[in-house]
């Protein structure tokens, strides 16, 4: 793969990165407009989505950082976008160009004060995966494999200026309006910066590896703060295949269905117990090793679940509560997904959208165990999730709806549904964690 000699890190220098490619995206516009001459309306518009996901997503794989993020977060909401930006956009999990091997170097002493090759016994200046964020590599130490986390420079300077240029986007893409929609922007641009703060990282990844050691089928890499800053990260070396490879050539049931236990346990566990749950659930932060074990990597995005929000999100799972009108309303008014100013217009609409939308996706918390790997529970989530992405009533509305808590809780739960799909466990016990 193409390595990257410098990233563009000046507001001047990024912004112009996103102009250029939205020039490429207008030319995208212009050909589609002379497709449909000779085209249909779907294939021409097919055509269009390949075109801007691939000019989009090679913009952003040189700027790294924010834009690359949000890229990666709307490749994990399947059901929202065209499938050529998801297919594109989810690259940004694990297939990204790295940094060459001089930029690293020079990248590292600048972290660090020293180069790595005065730290360690032997470390290799060539990345062994790359993400939006930052860039993994090996060493060794005293005949220890490590993994060491560069950040990519710049990175943490430019969150919110990269922000301020994926808003207009965003706000077309979910068609958020008026003021209140500041505090869905300043949730995803605090949760940015976390993720920038290394030292933060590792004592987080300390503290849930932890509280979750007990879980069976789990396995946590060590972290060594000595030989850690806040750019850089030094952890045990974990060996594995990555979920999406392990999925893609898994022909055991049973295998399935023992590492998609584990990650429901997992995030269970987290979500009612410790009450703070690694928010960022795609196939590049879990390997599976040769002993059939689910590890955990990358605990930057961890997202607090308050009380005041635990509490009526999970009651709104409840088949009593979605099925007694009065409760479902105050749920929705708690939650914030209903509010006083609402038209009856308003009101009646999104009331029907999210008790069909509840009534489908909290199915698997009405039985005792789910089949994830069924089809058929999926293509409704996906038709569901179709239909209302091409409602016009909806682009006639305010869209920002619920709580700002939704955006990380919510990303949560349709990455792990995504992944147990993935995974195709058939038998999971649904309150398993409750015995741990």
């Amino acid at each position: 793969m193409k390595t990257l000699d410098s990233i563009p890190t000046s507001k001047i220098q990024r912004a112009s990165k996103l102009i250029q490619t939205g020039a490429k995206v207008g030319v995208n516009y212009l050909k589609y407009y002379g497709d449909k001459l000779v085209k249909t309306e779907e294939e021409a518009k097919e055509s269009l989505n390949q075109s801007n996901a691939e000019d989009i997503y090679d913009g952003l794989k040189q700027m790294k950082g924010s834009a690359l993020k949000v890229a990666q977060m709307l490749s994990m909401e399947k059901s929202i976008l065209p499938r050529a930006y998801v297919e594109k956009f989810s690259l940004s999990q694990f297939s990204v160009p790295p940094l060459s091997a001089p930029l690293v170097m020079k990248t590292f002493k600048s972290y660090f004060g020293k180069s790595p090759n005065e730290i360690f016994d032997t470390f290799n200046p060539n990345s062994i995966n790359a993400a939006s964020i930052g860039q993994v590599h090996q060493a060794e130490l005293e005949g220890k494999k490590l993994a060491i986390k560069i950040q990519y420079p710049g990175v943490a300077q430019s969150i919110s200026s990269d922000l301020a240029l994926v808003k207009p986007i965003a706000i077309k893409m979910f068609n958020i309006k008026g003021k209140d929609s500041d505090k869905y922007f300043q949730e995803v641009e605090s949760k940015l910066i976390e993720e920038t703060d290394y030292i933060n990282e590792v004592k987080q990844s300390k503290e849930i590896a932890k509280a979750c050691k007990h879980l069976p089928n789990l396995e946590f890499p060590e972290y060594y703060e000595k030989w850690s800053s806040d750019r850089i990260i030094t952890m045990d070396w974990m060996t594995g295949k990555h979920l999406s490879e392990f999925t893609a050539i898994n022909t055991s049931q049973e295998v399935s269905n023992t590492i998609g236990q584990a990650l429901w346990d997992f995030y269970m566990y987290q979500m009612h117990v410790i009450k703070k749950v690694h928010a960022d659930p795609h196939p590049g932060n879990f390997l599976v090793s040769e002993e059939g074990k689910l590890i955990v990597l990358d605990f930057g995005c961890m997202k607090e679940v308050p009380e005041d929000f635990y509490v009526p999100y999970f009651e709104l799972a409840k088949k009593e509560i979605i099925n007694n009108p009065i409760l479902f309303e105050e749920k929705l008014y708690e939650l914030e997904i209903l509010k006083p100013e609402d038209t009856t217009e308003e009101k009646v609409f999104f009331s029907k959208l999210f008790h069909e939308l509840l009534s489908l996706f909290t199915q698997p918390f009405h039985e005792e165990t789910f089949d994830f790997s069924d089809d058929v529970f999926f293509n409704k989530m996906a038709e569901l999730g179709e239909r209302y992405s091409k409602s016009t009533e909806i682009r006639n509305m305010n869209g920002n709806r619920g709580s700002k808590h939704f955006i990380y809780i919510n990303r949560t739960f349709f990455g792990l549904y995504n992944l147990m799909h993935d995974i195709k466990a058939n038998n999971v016990i649904i309150n398993n964690f409750k015995q741990y």
